[in-house]
Formats: structure tokens, C-alpha cells, sequence
């Protein structure tokens, strides 16, 4: 009601002034009949508001719809009461959204081939390292060690690449199972034992051998490798621990990755999770990338588990998967 009353204001505004204008050009004329005057403009009234109810009526579910909010996009194609006006808007509004979507289509088509690209070139780098790797796995001069832990650092890198890929089409690669936690987390440790040693670092796992969580083991995993590579990263004295704690909290699961390294500044732990934030820390550690954490996140809430986070300087940093 209210659109239709801003829609024919100036009419309202337009008719009132020309009907003082014509009543005073009577005037002028030397017709003084005043009753008459004032009758003749009360007829004329009603014939204008008979014609804006009348069109009112008739486009009622047209100034309702422009009104009203859009739920979906189905609602943006169903009819509407027929008029000229409403028939006429609503064809270019369908064909607007004709265009919108085989441009959504054509975009749509241009990234799942870009997506599939990236998994592509992903999986043929893996080959090339794979084969580096089983060339120096039998030297042990520091020349081959430090090859085999640039091979590592390429493949986090690709890994990374190819999960950020496919975090859009999750729910094509997705399976929840049942999972041992404390035997998750040893395949996780046991996979990055490499770093471990070269950092001087122990991992300590402190997770009940009953513990279980619902979960993808792959998405999961990957996760907690992300977590446990930063702790790794910020950890830069020799003889530490990353503790992996496992724990009934309530009816949730818990599992805790906590480090004794740098910790994180309370002016960046707000923003940590945020795409391509390193914060101070990033200033001082070249390999920070700002991606680690947010895809953690992003793949978490997938799952339909929590992450916190909690940090002090020069203490540590304390993470929390909540299952």
C-alpha cells in the first residue's frame, strides 16, 4: 500500500493543483457560484479515487510483491496478478534471470574445470616427488636429508592446494565412520615423524584408548595436520612437547593440540582464522601463509565440529577440536 501511494503522489499532487487552477480561472471569469464549484471538484475527487482504487485492485499483488522481500529464487518466477504493468515487468524480470542464469551455469562450468585441473596437475606433481623421495630415502648425508625435507614442505604445499580445491564440493568427498581418536591421532603423528625429529620436538598423546568420535578420518585427519604443523612451526626450542589430549567434556568429545612455542599475540587471535591473516608471528616465520588455519576451520564446520583457540606469549598456543 505504501509503494502504491509514493507511486501516485505526484498524480494526487498534480490533480489538486490543476483543480485550483481551474476553479480560480472560473473565478477570474465572473462565475461565483461556490456550491456548484465545490460540487463539480467532489465529483472529480471521487472519479480519482475511484481510478486509484480501481488500479489499486488491480495491481494489488504487483506493489505487494515489489514489497516484499525474496525467500528463494523460485519466488522470484511465480505469477503475479496480470496487468499491463505487472505482465510487462514480469517478462523482463524473467528474462533478466534467463541471462543470470547461463551466466551462473557458464561460471559454474569455468571453475569446476578450473577445480578439476588443479586436482589434476596436483595428483601428476605427487608423481615426480614420490619418485625423488624413493632416490634419496637410502642416504643419509645432509644433503639428502635436507631434499627429503623440501619434499615434505612440496607436499603440505600441494596437499593444501588440493584440499582448498575441493572444500567446495565437500559433500562429494565425504564419509562419516566411526573413529578412534587416540589411534587418529597416532597415524597423524606418525606420518610428520620427520619434522619431529628434525625439530627436536616429541609429540605426547594423552588420549584414551576408548575414545571415539564421529567423523571423515580424511577430512579429520588433514586437519590435525594442519595443527600440528604450525605447533611445529612456532615451536623453535629444542626438547619440546606437542600434547594431543583427548577428553569427555559433557555430551562432546574433545581433543586438545597444544604446543609450547611462541604463542600467538592477543591482538591477532581474534583474526587468526581469517583467510591469509599470518599477524606478527608472520613477520618473524617466512613459511607462514595465512591458510592453515582457516581451512582448519572451514573444513571443521563442515564436519559439524567446533575449533577454539586459546594463547599465550612465549607459553604456547592451545587448540580445541569439540566434537
Amino acid at each position: 500500500m505504501r509503494l502504491f501511494f509514493r507511486e501516485q503522489l505526484a498524480l494526487i499532487l498534480f490533480y489538486f493543483l490543476q483543480l485550483v487552477v481551474i476553479t480560480g480561472i472560473y473565478w477570474l471569469d465572473g462565475y461565483r457560484h461556490l456550491s456548484i464549484s465545490l460540487y463539480a471538484a467532489f465529483l472529480s475527487t471521487c472519479l480519482l479515487i475511484g481510478y486509484l482504487f480501481f488500479r489499486y485492485i488491480t495491481n494489488r499483488s504487483f506493489y505487494q510483491r515489489m514489497e516484499k522481500q525474496l525467500t528463494s529464487m523460485d519466488d522470484f518466477t511465480s505469477n503475479v496478478q496480470q496487468s499491463p504493468l505487472a505482465e510487462g515487468l514480469q517478462q523482463l524480470l524473467k528474462s533478466q534471470f534467463r541471462h543470470y542464469k547461463t551466466d551462473l551455469h557458464n561460471y559454474k562450468y569455468k571453475l569446476e574445470g578450473h577445480i578439476q585441473f588443479i586436482n589434476q596437475w596436483v595428483h601428476q606433481m605427487k608423481t615426480p616427488l614420490s619418485v625423488i623421495h624413493l632416490i634419496v630415502q637410502d642416504e643419509d648425508d645432509s644433503r639428502s636429508s635436507a631434499i627429503r625435507d623440501e619434499l615434505d614442505r612440496l607436499k603440505k604445499g600441494l596437499d593444501m592446494v588440493l584440499y582448498t580445491a575441493r572444500l567446495d564440493t565437500f559433500e562429494r568427498d565425504f564419509y562419516v565412520e566411526t573413529l578412534n581418536l587416540q589411534t587418529v591421532a597416532r597415524s597423524v603423528t606418525s606420518s610428520q615423524k620427520r619434522i619431529f625429529i628434525r625439530k627436536r620436538v616429541f609429540p605426547v598423546i594423552e588420549i584414551d584408548g576408548g575414545l571415539q568420535v564421529a567423523s571423515d578420518e580424511k577430512w579429520l585427519s588433514f586437519a590435525m595436520t594442519q595443527l600440528m604443523t604450525n605447533a611445529l612451526r612456532y615451536t623453535v626450542e629444542e626438547n619440546r612437547k606437542i600434547y594431543f589430549h583427548g577428553y569427555k567434556r559433557g555430551i562432546n568429545t574433545v581433543l586438545e593440540i597444544r604446543d609450547e612455542g611462541v604463542g600467538i599475540p592477543q591482538s591477532d587471535l581474534p583474526r587468526v582464522f581469517d583467510p591469509y591473516f599470518t599477524g606478527e608471528n608472520g613477520r618473524n616465520f617466512q613459511e607462514s601463509t595465512g591458510m592453515g588455519l582457516h581451512l582448519t576451520k572451514q573444513i571443521c564446520e563442515k564436519l559439524g565440529h567446533r575449533i577454539e583457540i586459546e594463547s599465550t606469549i612465549n607459553q604456547g598456543t592451545n587448540v580445541r577440536i569439540i566434537f
